[in-house]
């Protein structure tokens, strides 16, 4: 069977926390789920773990944890990573995993690299990238054929469109991620929202 990712940006960690549980509810294993999420301001709680558990087998410096008050699951193997373009994020799964070996080749693309060699659309994964540098939460799932269509069912609830996405960050003046750009304060990511109405 052939594999393929499906991602989906979310505004909110809870909404994003929630889309993660109903994934696991329906037997998606953990290995093919993945959470990336922007920690700028350190937003998102963790507490330090022994073990590896959000990117087995990489350093990842600031440790790694389990969400505070976190149940089982692959939310409970969220650790800390720095993205270059991105910023801080805690992150799980095998996305995690891939960008923190740095010996990965789509690693050294950054999470757009990862993305796109993971199989979402360049297009696409600019605007998730985009997204979770400006606060937002990635999920990521790999997935046969058999189970897309249940996948993209749960992953579209409350999801972010990013054709539209795209055309607010357009308005704004944005052209393409820059993965040099400038990170975003916590300030800058609220002020952002607000003017969005988000």
């Amino acid at each position: 069977m052939t594999a393929r990712t499906i991602a989906r940006l979310y505004d909110s960690y809870e909404i994003a926390a929630g889309r993660v549980h109903e994934l696991e509810r329906t037997g998606i294993p953990y290995d093919d789920i993945s959470v990336m999420a922007n920690n700028t301001g350190g937003r998102i709680l963790t507490q330090t773990a022994s073990g590896n558990e959000a990117v087995p087998g990489a350093e990842i410096g600031a440790g790694v944890g389990a969400l505070a008050g976190g149940g089982a699951g692959v939310l409970t193997g969220l650790g800390l990573l720095a993205i270059p373009g991105v910023g801080p994020v805690v992150a799980a799964g095998w996305l995690a995993a891939l960008l923190a070996g740095a010996a990965s080749g789509a690693a050294a693309g950054g999470l757009l690299g990862g993305l796109v060699g993971a199989g979402i659309g360049k297009e696409h994964a600019e605007i998730y990238t985009e997204g979770v540098r400006r606060g937002g939460v990635l999920i990521s799932v790999r997935a046969d054929e058999a189970h897309i269509a249940k996948i993209e069912a749960i992953l579209d609830h409350e999801a972010v469109d990013p054709k539209a996405r795209r055309q607010e960050y357009a308005e704004a003046g944005w052209s393409a991620y820059d993965p040099n750009g400038a990170l975003l304060t916590e300030a800058d990511i609220v002020r952002e929202r607000r003017a969005a109405g988000r």
